[in-house]
């Protein structure tokens, strides 16, 4: 049987999963979980309740929690590129990283979007401003971070770019990257123009006006 994802395309970490697939060359069925779909949705739920997506099966097997996948995937479905490094410390950076980027650029993007929804207990202009704030912490410590390297983590494209892309993505939509942070805007620039994000940004693309900040006319 072939690996299933059940994930929506405009999703930050559907995306995370669709990149590292992409990277590794590995087959799967893309089940989407955009309402046209009922079915999709109805089997998700039954094998998922708590209703976070994306979800991965392989056979019997379900995975949850897009970093956990794209571990498995490393482990039971070894594909071209490894995403994770041999070297024990070296994986723990790219392991950092990517909660770097889940914690402290893409949650502050979800908070802006909550409080814009009325799913958080504070008005849209509230949500916005600390959104902002956030980010720009984690955009100052990124410039500096990202010195001198291709990727998140060095020369290799690895789990921590995985979660970079559709963080910075959505961040950058939120919150602009400024023009003081000219490393971190080119490291952007280079994850889109990337093949693997650039389908799925383009997987995405006709759900945009689902973003409910307003998604500007550009990437």
């Amino acid at each position: 049987m072939s690996l299933v994802l059940y994930g929506h395309p405009f999703s930050s970490y559907t995306q995370k999963a669709l990149i590292a697939l992409d990277e590794t060359a590995t087959p799967f069925e893309f089940r989407s979980l955009d309402p046209q779909f009922p079915d999709n949705i109805a089997d998700w739920l039954s094998r998922w309740p708590l209703r976070k997506f994306p979800l991965l099966l392989d056979g019997d097997r379900q995975v949850v929690e897009t970093s956990i996948i794209v571990e498995y995937l490393q482990i039971a479905h070894p594909g071209r590129h490894p995403l994770l490094p041999d070297d024990p410390m070296a994986a723990l950076t790219v392991r950092f990283l990517d909660r770097f980027f889940d914690l402290h650029v893409m949650d502050p993007v979800q908070l802006a979007v909550g409080a814009k929804l009325g799913t958080l207990p504070m008005n849209p202009e509230a949500g916005h401003t600390l959104a902002a704030a956030r980010l720009d912490c984690a955009y100052g410590w990124l410039e500096t971070h990202l010195t001198g390297k291709t990727w998140a983590a060095g020369e290799t494209f690895t789990l921590a770019d995985c979660a970079a892309a559709p963080s910075l993505f959505y961040a950058d939509w939120t919150h602009p990257i400024a023009e003081s942070h000219p490393t971190l805007r080119a490291y952007r620039a280079r994850l889109l123009a990337r093949p693997s994000v650039a389908r799925a940004v383009d997987g995405g693309r006709p759900f945009r006006h689902y973003f409910p900040l307003g998604a500007p006319d550009r990437d």
